[in-house]
């Protein structure tokens, strides 16, 4: 089977699509757009496949009714903006799918609820439960009360964690360009990259930004990263713009195709990769890298010299080297507090002064993700 054959016989596809591809030039939602997206969704779930749909555009619909020219600067105003384009949002994609006689489910998503184990859980199965209903998920960052989040990407890297997540066949990024190029797209003499099977294909690439100014944040270098989050786990993507949607789904020689180049792993090892910053770092001694990095092992107490940051049990924490460079991140089971009195000691040791709760590793291997 082709890869764009098996593009159209995805069972399972996320699509995000960017505030520029859904609004209008003054930041309203543009009525005839959305209509447009949601009349090839719905086409995908006629052919049987299941759709969730990460949607940007919450801030972009909140700015007419706050009467605001343009997308605000400050956290606080994005935020504001948000709360109040969030639910219109919604509301549209709500009536537009019931013309097709389907339900739409809002998923407000932070770095929390898909880092920390419980949470993430807890995600997949709302995910399972709304997809074996038939309902159509549609997701967003929670911009309300996001920080760093917000200001990531317009939301490519969010989609290509959810593909992993959901388990995605496919992921579909829809843009204002039609797909990937070798330069600036408005520059003659650019070529459209059909297909990128390795990173030697865009060796040759100049990436550059994309998209309507002002409205969406996300530009090709984003695209691109969450090509290479999704296919480095299995999934292909095909990027192109949202007036192609349709033809992209059909399998059509449209947009670029970039083809799954490593296999699904542990959802909670992607996520700790790529949606999270340490909150602090532990810095280990050369024996403590070699059994972490070669033997795959635990971090244990008497492998850690230094502790920097400021963090609870439960937050990622960079693991940093005698040389200064950052080997890996992983879950801590300690807090900041409590690590330095631990530091150099055997967990027996431990375990005989202070109880057998401190018989256990600072970071366990199934927490930790090398980089």
């Amino acid at each position: 089977m082709s890869d764009r054959a098996a593009v159209a016989g995805a069972r399972r596809v996320v699509v995000k699509v960017g505030s520029s591809s859904l609004t209008t030039a003054a930041g309203g939602i543009d009525p005839s757009r959305m209509s447009a997206l949601v009349d090839v969704l719905a086409g995908a779930r006629a052919r049987g496949a299941e759709v969730v749909l990460v949607s940007s555009g919450a801030i972009a619909a909140g700015l007419a009714p706050l009467g605001l020219a343009r997308r605000p600067r400050s956290l606080p105003a994005q935020q504001a903006a948000a709360s109040v384009g969030q639910g219109l949002l919604v509301h549209r994609y709500t009536e537009e799918l019931a013309r097709h006689g389907l339900i739409a489910g809002q998923v407000l998503l932070t770095l929390d609820d898909v880092t920390r184990r419980s949470h993430y859980r807890n995600a997949h199965q709302t995910f399972t439960k709304l997809l074996e209903l038939g309902v159509l998920p549609i997701v967003n960052e929670n911009d309300t009360v996001a920080t760093s989040e917000i200001r990531f990407g317009d939301n490519d890297r969010l989609a290509a964690l959810v593909a992993h997540l959901v388990h995605a066949d496919l992921l579909l990024l829809l843009s204002d360009v039609d797909g990937l190029y070798d330069g600036p797209p408005h520059r003659p003499g650019t070529r459209l990259v059909q297909e990128v099977r390795s990173e030697a294909d865009l060796a040759d690439v100049t990436i550059g930004s994309a998209g309507a100014a002002g409205v969406g944040t996300g530009g090709m270098v984003t695209k691109i990263e969450a090509a290479r989050i999704a296919t480095g786990a299995g999934i292909p993507v095909v990027l192109t713009s949202a007036d192609r949607a349709g033809a992209a789904l059909a399998g059509e020689q449209v947009g670029t195709l970039f083809s799954a180049t490593g296999r699904r792993r542990p959802t909670r090892q992607l996520w700790l990769r790529h949606a999270t910053e340490g909150k602090g770092a532990v810095e280990l001694d050369a024996g403590a890298v070699r059994a972490v990095v070669e033997r795959r092992a635990s971090l244990l107490p008497a492998g850690i010299t230094g502790v920097t940051g400021t963090f609870v049990a439960g937050d990622p924490v960079d693991l940093v080297g005698p040389d200064g460079a950052v080997v890996a991140r992983g879950l801590v089971n300690f807090d900041a507090t409590e690590l330095p009195a631990l530091l150099g000691r055997s967990t027996k040791e431990l375990k005989l002064e202070l109880g057998a709760a401190y018989e256990r590793e600072v970071v366990h291997r199934d927490d930790l993700v090398l980089l």
